[in-house]
């Protein structure tokens, strides 16, 4: 099993830039496909970002492409979501998760990740 903690969250203006941060402990992240998902007060968790354990496949939730980037270094066990152009609707917890299964695919269905963070509370005033 893999053991998370998220960090890097904050309070940050619309149009500005958080990175957080996911460090894992336990011998299995290096071969663990790894999400990134947030939930909104009153909301469901929802998917943003995947990546394989290899770091060469990445996902996006359609409301963060081309605003998100999914990384991970494995020599660190650290995944990270570089989060660009921030939007009010941004505003959630954010976690990190992990598939249990060695070299599994990432994917955005939230039912397969069984290894999660604390959370970090991103806060995006306009």
């Amino acid at each position: 099993q893999v053991q998370l903690v998220e960090s890097g969250g904050g309070l940050v203006q619309a149009g500005g830039s958080l990175r957080l941060s996911c460090a894992a402990s336990g011998r299995t992240f290096s071969t663990s496909a790894m999400g990134w998902f947030r939930q909104a007060p009153g909301k469901e968790r929802e998917f943003v970002a995947a990546i394989s354990w290899s770091g060469g496949i990445t996902y996006y939730a359609d409301s963060v492409k081309g605003r998100f980037t999914i990384s991970r270094d494995n020599a660190k066990n650290t995944l990270y979501l570089q989060m660009n152009s921030l939007k009010p609707e941004d505003t959630a917890v954010y976690y990190c998760a992990a598939k249990p299964a060695f070299f599994a695919a990432p994917s955005d269905r939230i039912y397969e990740y069984q290894n999660w963070g604390q959370g970090t509370q991103v806060t995006v005033s306009s």
